[in-house]
C-alpha cells in the first residue's frame, strides 16, 4: 500500500529491521561463511574484537530477521484484505507476487549473495495465505508447533553423534572448523571476479535454499510469519494498544531473550565452541531468545512510534521501510562492491570491531539516498517494479497523485 494507506508503525518497523540485519550479514559479507555460525573459526577473536561480537550476537543474531518475518506475515493479510476489498481475486494476486519474489531471490542468491532470505520468504509466504482466515489463537499454536520443529532436529543430532559414521563426524568437524586450505581457497575465490565466485556461491546458495531450509529456516520463518499474522489480528504490531501494553512487552521480552542469548554465548564459551555441543545444543539459547527480543524491539518501536517524539527519527526509518525490499538488495550491492573481488577486495581482511563502523557507514548512505529518492518518487524502484509485475499493470512511479 502507498500513499494514505501506509501504516506507519509497519514502516518504522520494517526500517529497523532492514537497517538491524545487516549487523549480522555483514559478517557473512565479510568473511568465511563459517564465522558466521562459529567465531572461533576465522579471524582474531580477542579483546575488542570479541566483545564485538558478542555485543553483535546479543544485539542483533536472529532478532531483526524475526522482526521482518513477523511483518511478512502481517503483510500477507494486508495485501489479501487490499485486494478483496476491491473485488480482486487475492488467492492470484498473492501467488503471482509470491513467484515473482522467488524470482528475485533466486536471482540474488544466485548472482550476488548466498544469503538470501526471500527465496525462504516466498516459499512460506504461499503457504502462510492458507492460514488467513484463522483465529489468532490457532495461528499461535500452529506458530508453536513450527517453531519446535529445528529444536527437535538439533536435539535428535546431538543425541545421535555417537553413532555416526565416522566419515560423517569427520566432515561435519571440518565444516565447524575448516583447515587452512579451505579458509584460504574461499578467500581467493571471493577476492577474485564476479565469475570465479560463482564456484563457490551456487553450492552455497543450493545448501542454503535445501538443507538449511528444511532444517531450520523453512519452520522458524513459517513459525514467525504466523505469529506475524496473529499479532496484526489483535492490533498488536499495528500501534493499537496502550502505552503500558508495550512497555510491558518491551521489559518483558528483552529481559527474557538476552538472559536466554547471554547464557547461550557463556556456555559456548564454556564449552570452548566445540561442534560436539555448539553446533546444536548451543545455538538453542539464541534461538529461544531471538523472537522474545524481538517482540521487545517490536514493543519499544512502538512505544517510539506513538510516542509523537523523535519524528526525525521516524521519518528516517519509516522511509527505509517503505523502500525495504530495495534497500535489501542494495545492502548486497554495497557490502558485496566492499569485500568481494570485483569491488575492493577487502574478503576477509577487515576485524570485526571495524564491521560495524562500516554497518553505519551503510545506513547513513541508505537513510540519505532513500530519503532523496522517496521526495521524487511513491516507491522504491524493485516495490514499484514488484508490484506491477503483480497486477500486470504499469503504476505511476513519480511522486504525484493517481487514481491508483
Amino acid at each position: 500500500m502507498i500513499g494514505k494507506e501506509r501504516i506507519i508503525s509497519l514502516d518504522l518497523l520494517r526500517g529497523v529491521a532492514i537497517a538491524g540485519i545487516l549487523i549480522m550479514n555483514i559478517q557473512s559479507f565479510s568473511m568465511p561463511s563459517v564465522a558466521y555460525i562459529n567465531p572461533t573459526a576465522y579471524g582474531d577473536f580477542e579483546g575488542l574484537n570479541r566483545w564485538t561480537w558478542i555485543f553483535s550476537h546479543l544485539l542483533a543474531n536472529g532478532k531483526f530477521m524475526s522482526i521482518f518475518s513477523m511483518l511478512f506475515g502481517a503483510g500477507v493479510l494486508l495485501f489479501t484484505g487490499s485486494a478483496e476489498s476491491k473485488g480482486l481475486n487475492s488467492a492470484v494476486l498473492h501467488y503471482r507476487r509470491m513467484l515473482w519474489l522467488l524470482l528475485f531471490g533466486l536471482m540474488h542468491a544466485y548472482l550476488f549473495w548466498m544469503g538470501d532470505i526471500l527465496v525462504c520468504y516466498s516459499l512460506c509466504g504461499m503457504l502462510c495465505f492458507l492460514y488467513r482466515n484463522k483465529r489468532p489463537a490457532f495461528l499461535i499454536r500452529c506458530a508453536l508447533a513450527f517453531f519446535l520443529v529445528p529444536m527437535i532436529i538439533d536435539v535428535f543430532l546431538n543425541w545421535s553423534m555417537p553413532y555416526w559414521p565416522e566419515e560423517t563426524v569427520r566432515t561435519t568437524i571440518e565444516s565447524w572448523v575448516p583447515g587452512a586450505e579451505n579458509i584460504q581457497h574461499q578467500l581467493a575465490v571471493y577476492r577474485g571476479g564476479w565469475r570465479a565466485q560463482m564456484e563457490l556461491r551456487i553450492p552455497a546458495a543450493i545448501f542454503m535454499q535445501t538443507g538449511v531450509f528444511f532444517m531450520g529456516t523453512f519452520w522458524q520463518v513459517m513459525a514467525l510469519m504466523l505469529l506475524g499474522m496473529a499479532l496484526h489480528k489483535w492490533n498488536i504490531i499495528t500501534g493499537g494498544r496502550s502505552r503500558e501494553f508495550y512497555l510491558h512487552m518491551t521489559l518483558i521480552g528483552l529481559g527474557t531473550g538476552y538472559l536466554l542469548s547471554l547464557t547461550g554465548v557463556l556456555i559456548n564459551f564454556q564449552a570452548a565452541w566445540t561442534m560436539e555441543y555448539s553446533m546444536f545444543l548451543g545455538s538453542q539459547f539464541n534461538y529461544l531468545g531471538s523472537p522474545a527480543v524481538a517482540l521487545g524491539y517490536t514493543g519499544l518501536v512502538l512505544l517510539v512510534s506513538n510516542s509523537g517524539r523523535l519524528k526525525r527519527f521516524i521519518r528516517g526509518f519509516s522511509a527505509l521501510g517503505r523502500t525495504a525490499f530495495s534497500n535489501y538488495i542494495f545492502q548486497t550491492l554495497i557490502c558485496t562492491t566492499i569485500f568481494y573481488g570485483h569491488g575492493m577486495g577487502l574478503f576477509g581482511s577487515v576485524e570485526r570491531k571495524y564491521l560495524l563502523l562500516i554497518v553505519v557507514g551503510v545506513w547513513i548512505i541508505q537513510l540519505l539516498l532513500t530519503t532523496l529518492w522517496l521526495r521524487r518518487f511513491r516507491q522504491g524502484p524493485l516495490e514499484w517494479f514488484w508490484r506491477s509485475l503483480t497486477y500486470r499493470r504499469q503504476f505511476r512511479l513519480l511522486n504525484i497523485p493517481d487514481n491508483n
